[in-house]
């Protein structure tokens, strides 16, 4: 599902202009990464938790190479964790 279809679809649902409906996901998503990036949780009930955590530097070694061991930097990650409602309708 796209961006543009998912305003089409709540468009019709709750009778507001799609620019409107844009305008309201356009925020949500911008309030969303605003949050992450400040290293908040961002917590949908009954959707979800998505939230940010710290991979720390590791030593790799490609598959049957052992001459080639790299270093992988340190880095940050988004991970979301599935809530119980999404959970048991998707699985």
């Amino acid at each position: 599902m796209t961006k543009q279809a998912l305003t089409n679809i709540v468009s019709k649902k709750v009778h507001l202009t799609k620019k409107a409906v844009k305008e309201t996901i356009d925020t949500f998503f911008d309030e969303m990464i605003t949050a992450l990036a400040k290293g908040d949780k961002v917590v949908v009930s009954g959707f979800g938790t998505f939230y940010i955590s710290k991979v720390e530097d590791k030593q790799v070694v490609p598959f049957g190479n052992e001459n080639k061991r790299q270093i992988v930097k340190g880095h940050k990650v988004i991970n979301f964790h599935v809530g119980k409602p999404l959970k048991k309708k998707v699985w």
